[in-house]
């Protein structure tokens, strides 16, 4: 599972760091023009919240493992798509009604950190 958390916080967090380069400079205009430049940021910041999220939780199971933090990590990595990956489909739709998602990814990453903080109890 340290593997899994690892391996899926480096991937997030380095998508987030390329979409967010995509972002400020090939789409800048366009998401200027539609006036979503903002919420890119958002979605690539929070991608980058999960990703390193992620790899914390992949550096505390090596040395502490337990049902909750694997629990957490699913949770952390579902945020780290569903989250941003609804405000990037705002982005390049244009249509709002993607946001009606977000809220779910929001969840999925309040559920992954209660986790975590529900392991420092059950240690």
């Amino acid at each position: 599972m340290k593997k899994f958390a690892l391996f899926t916080g480096s991937l997030m967090a380095g998508l987030s760091v390329a979409l967010g380069a995509f972002g400020a400079h090939a789409w800048k205009d366009y998401l200027r023009h539609i006036n979503r430049l903002e919420t890119f940021e958002t979605a690539a910041r929070y991608q980058m919240y999960g990703g390193i999220a992620l790899l914390i939780l992949g550096v505390w199971q090596m040395n502490f493992s337990n049902k909750h933090l694997k629990s957490a990590a699913y949770f952390q990595f579902a945020g780290s798509i569903i989250f941003p990956g609804s405000l990037y489909l705002i982005c390049l739709t244009n249509l709002g009604i993607f946001g009606a998602i977000a809220p779910i990814g929001g969840l999925c990453y309040m559920m992954g950190y209660g986790l975590m903080m529900w392991s420092i109890f059950k240690k």
